[in-house]
């Protein structure tokens, strides 16, 4: 932006922004909407809310389609974000298990008082200074009475004024002020009846912090110089959730260096943990245990230990689980959360007057744990000290109201002391805050089983039965908790029940799961659900050897389940990289319910992935046409093939026929066509001789209707439409009189040499196009400067053939892409791809004609459906160049 806009404007944002406000001391932040006179307010203690962000889609055609999309009144649509314990959006702050961060924040509508300078929960203060005047605005949310409002301006006090704010009000009044007034002199208060000062401005204090440094990206892990600095690499990847790198590798690259290394070992433990490996992850922990006692028998910090327990509970080896977690409590970091585990593991093994003691020291140093105030109350429960375990109760939800693990004990405790109808209304608190999805309901039920009470677990689970409508895992659970509770007849009824129950949004995800589901497998060998629902949960976490595995025992069980074969089929090609298995099963899978529109996307993308010929992949869309009306996605890819084949007209007509909805990130797929339709029908009018009609649909691409779902991006490349408006005018000047179309065409030829030339990757949308850097050439060529014009398509060429071979990877900040990746990229390939169509655009401009159709046809070899290279073979198939290219 230049000097002097006022980026606090909507309309001054052009394009997509996002701003962030870094180290700010101030408690609140907001906007304004000057027109309505009203704004929102965000106020939070900036100590533990230091995040402030404001995004906009920009004041530009893209950015009102965006306020179209997703404002009820057509916009204008800014987002206000707010981190607590985050200094703004992508950052992550740890919670540690059991641990409470707390925060209180204030969301508060205001009005009239336009940029506000600070604010509390309680009042709100703007100071303006126009020409020879100052204005202050004051407003409450509650009764100020008898406010001092004072105001000083070098230490001189021209405003001193007692008044009562009320919120029904705004205070508004200014002072006179010099033509030499400097803000930094100057200081508002307003102070309570009492003295004490509720709010203050003094611009003097704000200060201008210095610009952090920019982000980098992190080396790969043979070239990260320490151990320390691989393992901080893995543990900020792993906060970040990045979005395309592993920490795994960099743990791995530290222990191959050293083996004993502690912190990678635990991370890497910790890892393979979180996702159910606990066989692979015990020797990581235990040969962090072994690094960490290597010179003292009693670490300074016992995570290790605590991690190597949980591992040991999961596998349930209790005994040697218990010994490590109360090695863990000798490290007070880690007292609270393991003295919880060893009363859990007590009161499994009944022994409740020592759960009791070692629940008493898990409380003692985290009172904010909410499932040991819960463990507690059962513990006192098996004790039959039921005053003291309903006193308990009380203290956990008065802590914590939606406490329904002590909500449920209360009910327990007024069961079994005879208080029915006490119990009765605690019962149904549960169902009222639990709103009886099975989801809350379960993880309390893990509650119970976790200390060995399957008993309890069972009859909490139940609660979340519905008639006909029951969850599948609901079930698993409850036949678990059966089985570890003795009942086996039980949990076999339960078996059948999960086998049969609607898989419908069954998405299993908790490491207790993956317990559950096996012991489901091994009993109910004809439940082919059961492994389909543990292949999920094993993607999810990326094990994708055993998520194959499962759902290959999936289908061997039932070969009729559609969504099995269509998970094998992603699994296929992406992991294993078996094309053809993957096709077999997408076959399979749509084959089995041919009205899912979702598998027949992904289908024909595995038909465009493996380059099959458009005209099949249109003749098999047609068979299915019902289907591909449902779906923006299916419909954009047969319009486009109707596009790809030369039928420019049907592609429009389709495109102006539908409402689009694109996704964010995946900008530029609908307007590329429509842009694809009217510049091919524009040229092919051109070539008739028909040049106002030409000029019509050129002038046409220049706007995006609203149907389409996206605007076009401020300064956006139109080097081609720009060229080929040129190029009509020239024809038309050729045929009228006068210097008017003469002009249009070499004002047209100026407007298409503009924007970038640089060359790249060009994987984005905004990215500048090869193909648009070409129509700069042939842009300068027409306008006599065939040098520069030289510059450009020697360049084309020289790119192209220099980075063909390059080893691509995704950019390290990359959070998304551009194109629908159901299947995973080939990112050599799609550069190789991207060098030859560059090559063959310099060839062509540089007139190679048979060495730029050799090119542009290599490219359609390797896709099937490259428009750029279709587009130019057909253009070289003409006359069309040598007209184009002709000064």
């Amino acid at each position: 932006y230049s000097p002097g806009t006022d980026i606090s404007r909507y309309k001054n944002i052009p394009v997509p922004t996002s701003y962030m406000a870094i180290n700010s001391d101030y408690d609140f932040m907001g906007g304004y909407e000057h027109d309505s006179k009203g704004g929102l307010l965000h106020v939070a203690n900036h100590h533990v809310s230091p995040g402030k962000k404001q995004w906009t889609w920009g004041y530009s055609d893209f950015g009102q389609a965006w306020d179209r999309n997703l404002t009820d009144e057509d916009g204008p649509y800014i987002e206000l974000m707010t981190g607590v314990f985050t200094d703004n959006q992508p950052d992550f702050t740890w919670l540690m298990p059991y641990e409470e961060k707390t925060f209180t924040q204030y969301f508060l509508p205001y009005r009239e008082l336009g940029q506000v300078k600070n604010a509390t929960k309680d009042i709100l203060l703007t100071v303006t200074a126009e020409k020879s005047k100052l204005h202050f605005k004051i407003m409450v949310t509650s009764i100020q009475p008898a406010s001092k409002i004072i105001v000083s301006i070098g230490g001189k006090l021209p405003y001193n004024n007692q008044v009562t704010l009320q919120p029904e009000e705004i205070f508004e009044d200014s002072i006179a002020i010099e033509a030499d007034f400097d803000e930094k002199q100057l200081v508002v208060q307003v102070l309570n009846e009492q003295g004490n000062e509720l709010i203050r401005y003094q611009p003097a204090e704000n200060k201008k912090n210095e610009m952090p440094e920019a982000a980098k990206p992190a080396l790969m892990p043979k070239e990260v110089k320490s151990n320390e600095q691989l393992f901080l690499i893995g543990q900020h990847l792993e906060q970040y959730r990045h979005a395309t790198f592993s920490p795994v590798p960099y743990y791995e690259e530290a222990l191959n260096r050293d083996a004993s290394d502690l912190r990678n070992n635990n991370a890497l433990g910790l890892w393979y943990l979180r996702r159910g490996q606990f066989e692979k992850a015990e020797p990581y922990f235990q040969k962090a245990v072994a690094t960490s006692i290597g010179r003292n028998p009693n670490p300074y910090d016992s995570e290790p230990y605590y991690n190597l327990g949980f591992c040991l509970k999961y596998q349930d080896q209790i005994s040697e689980a218990y010994s490590a977690f109360y090695k863990a409590t000798w490290s007070k970091a880690w007292q609270d959360t393991a003295f919880f585990s060893i009363s859990q593991i007590d009161v499994f093994r009944g022994d409740y007057q020592l759960a009791d003691e070692h629940i008493d020291l898990a409380l003692n140093r985290n009172m904010g744990n909410s499932k040991a105030w819960a463990l507690k109350a059962t513990v006192l429960r098996y004790l039959k000290d039921y005053e003291k375990a309903l006193l308990v109760c009380s203290t956990a939800i008065e802590k914590d109201r939606f406490n329904l693990g002590a909500r449920f004990e209360r009910y327990l405790i007024n069961e079994a002391i005879g208080n029915i109808e006490e119990a009765k209304l605690n019962l149904n608190q549960v169902l009222i805050l639990s709103r009886g999805t099975e989801h809350n309901l379960l993880e309390y039920a893990i509650d119970y089983a976790a200390a060995g009470l399957f008993r309890e677990a069972g009859r909490f689970l139940k609660l979340a039965e519905r008639n006909g409508n029951t969850s599948p895992m609901v079930y698993y659970y409850l036949a678990w908790f059966s089985a570890q509770s003795g009942t086996i007849e039980i949990a076999k009824h339960y078996l059948e029940l999960a086998s049969k129950a609607n898989s419908y949004l069954c998405f299993p995800n908790k490491l207790t799961d993956i317990k559950v589901l096996q012991y489901a497998i091994a009993n109910q060998t004809l439940d082919a659900k059961a492994p389909y629902y543990l292949g999920n949960l094993w993607y999810d976490k990326r094990q994708y050897h055993e998520a194959i595995k499962s759902w290959e025992l999936s289908v061997s069980i039932d070969n009729q389940f559609p969504t099995a074969h269509r998970n094998l089929g992603i699994a296929y090609f992406n992991k294993l990289n078996q094309p053809n298995l993957a096709l077999a099963s997408f076959q399979k899978a749509f084959n089995l319910d041919k009205t899912d529109a979702r598998v027949l996307m992904e289908l024909d993308q595995l038909y465009k992935r493996l380059n099959y010929e458009v005209t099949e992949r249109l003749k098999f869309l047609e068979e299915h046409l019902e289907i591909v009306l449902q779906r923006d996605d299916l419909y954009l890819e047969r319009l486009s093939i109707y596009n790809f084949i030369g039928q420019h007209e049907r592609a429009y007509e389709l495109i102006m026929s539908r409402q689009f909805h694109p996704w964010e990130g995946g900008e530029g797929k609908v307007s590329g066509q429509y842009l694809y339709a009217l510049t091919e029908m524009s040229k092919a009018y051109g070539m008739q001789g028909k040049y106002d009609h030409a000029l019509s649909l050129l002038q046409e691409a220049q706007t995006y209707p609203d149907n389409l779902g996206e605007g076009k991006l401020y300064g956006a490349a139109e080097n081609d439409v720009f060229y080929w408006l040129g190029v009509c005018y020239e024809r038309l000047s050729e045929s009228h009189t006068g210097e008017e179309y003469r002009n249009s065409a070499i004002a047209c030829y100026q407007k298409a040499t503009e924007g970038n030339s640089a060359l790249g990757a060009a994987m984005f949308y905004n990215d500048q196009q090869p193909d648009k850097i070409f129509y700069q050439g042939l842009a300068w060529r027409k306008l006599g400067e065939d040098d520069k014009a030289n510059i450009i398509f020697n360049d084309l060429l020289s790119y192209g053939q220099t980075h063909q071979e390059d080893q691509v990877v995704l950019d390290y900040f990359a959070v998304s892409l551009p194109n629908l990746l159901i299947f995973d990229d080939d990112l050599n390939l799609r550069n190789k791809i991207h060098c030859l169509y560059m090559s063959g655009l310099g060839l062509a401009g540089l007139g190679k004609i048979d060495e730029a159709v050799k090119t542009f046809n290599s490219i359609i070899d390797l896709d099937a459906m490259h428009f750029g290279a279709k587009s130019h073979l057909l253009l070289l198939a003409t006359e069309g160049l040598g007209k184009l290219a002709s000064t």
